[in-house]
């Protein structure tokens, strides 16, 4: 991990619900905690309702060991943390967690598919870090060049990012290429920002070249999950809590909340730019506007006439 002063580092209190933060940390607890959060993540309900000794004969497990749970969870206590499981089951909007079947009806899919990315928006918006952007839109605001990195869905992000970013009049550009944004991260200097843009965080490539960014003097913003590699290495995180089920369906509620988070990076630079970046942004909708009339005037006069028989 990089030592800097200014990064905003992640916590476990920035996995969003209890029930995230559970799965984000599960993988590092002991085996015995792990039964817990496994019965906690399968039968929330019930672990709200139950008492510590309850829960730990439910789970298989000792008192001590909830409690040495709950500390792992960053929850100060037991009743801390069936406040906090409340909390995480009254959301608002519920995460549909039933996948699509071949016996769906089109009606059914499109239901399916639509609830789930708006649960993940919800999701996501509730605990977001407003720190951690004004940050993150602080750095794009001072950048002399912005460097969008992603592989696969996460560099299709990326190419949209850059369409966005350019046209706020700071030098964007979009890699997808592992072996390009290596060779451009390690020329960057001071006043150069990198957003690195990837779910599970884990890319070999992205990370070596975020660390060569870092190393060169970059700031580097990621957009990913809590507790990934990509978090530890960047100056700022950007947090999207998504339970995507990367190994049957592209990544799609992901790529979704990734595009939320650029919009709000985009906007919040336009707002900081003032008067002047939206005449610029006028000139540009103008001359779009006019290539767009000079083509259809081209399309009319190079059509033949049709012959009247």
């Amino acid at each position: 991990m990089h030592d800097d002063a200014e990064a905003v580092r992640p916590s476990a209190q920035a996995a969003g619900t209890m029930l995230e933060r559970i799965r984000a940390v599960r993988a590092s607890l002991r085996k015995s905690e792990q039964k817990v959060a496994d019965f906690v993540l399968a039968r929330p309900n019930t672990a709200v309702s139950s008492s510590i000794a309850v829960l730990a004969q439910k789970a298989g497990v000792s008192e001590p060991t909830i409690i040495r749970f709950c500390r792992a969870i960053e929850c100060t206590g037991f009743q801390d943390f069936k406040l906090k499981l409340v909390g995480s089951l009254a959301t608002g909007v519920p995460y549909v967690s039933s996948g699509v079947g071949p016996g769906d009806s089109v009606a059914e899919l499109c239901s399916k598919v639509f609830d789930r990315a708006i649960a993940t928006l919800v999701r996501v918006r509730n605990h977001i870090n407003p720190e951690a952007f004004e940050r993150a839109i602080e750095l794009l605001d001072g950048a002399g060049r912005i460097e969008f990195y992603g592989h696969g869905a996460s560099g299709i992000v990326a190419a949209d990012a850059q369409h966005k970013f350019f046209r706020l009049g700071v030098p964007a550009v979009a890699y997808s290429d592992p072996h390009v944004h290596s060779m451009s991260a390690a020329t960057l200097g001071p006043g150069a920002v990198v957003v690195a843009i990837s779910h599970t965080g884990s890319s070999a490539d992205l990370l070596h070249s975020v660390d060569l960014a870092r190393e060169s003097g970059a700031g580097v913003i990621g957009i990913t999950a809590w507790g990934t590699p990509l978090a530890q290495r960047c100056t700022v995180a950007l947090f999207a809590e998504v339970a995507e089920d990367t190994d049957v369906y592209t990544p799609m509620l992901s790529r979704s909340a990734h595009l939320v988070i650029l919009d709000v990076l985009a906007v919040g630079v336009a707002l900081r730019r003032g008067p002047d970046l939206r005449g610029q942004l006028e000139r540009s909708k103008r001359n779009l506007r006019e290539l767009r009339e000079q083509r259809l005037a081209g399309e009319f006069t190079a059509k033949p006439a049709h012959k009247v028989r």
